[in-house]
């Protein structure tokens, strides 16, 4: 499946609707982030189980800013509703792999 475009419209519920999520911080006149998005773009069609979401932060400025986005491209990882990873730059593929594996294998402690 090919990665979902979110906005303050629907980022809320698509965090706390889907088991795993990774969302995509990015602005078209970034260098780095034209190099990430065909990456991303292959994880995204590669795990049909996980929520790919790209946040085009020119148009979802307040957005980016409630998510405390400094640099981009940010990449943000999301399990149960709980943010579980932030970074910015671009990865690799391989370490996106990685992270996309450490996130699946992440066992979060039940809510009391």
């Amino acid at each position: 499946m090919s990665a979902i475009e979110l906005g303050a419209a629907n980022f809320e519920s698509t965090i706390t609707d889907n088991e795993m999520v990774l969302v995509d911080f990015w602005a078209s006149w970034c260098g780095p982030c034209q190099q990430f998005a065909p990456v991303y773009e292959a994880a995204a069609q590669k795990h049909d189980d996980i929520v790919f979401g790209s946040i085009n932060t020119e148009t979802e400025q307040q957005l980016a800013a409630a998510a405390q986005v400094r640099s981009i491209p940010t990449l943000m990882a999301f399990k149960g509703g709980k943010l579980v990873f932030n970074q910015a730059g671009a990865l690799p593929a391989d370490a996106l792999e990685q992270l996309i594996t450490a996130v699946r294998e992440l066992d979060l402690p039940e809510d009391e």
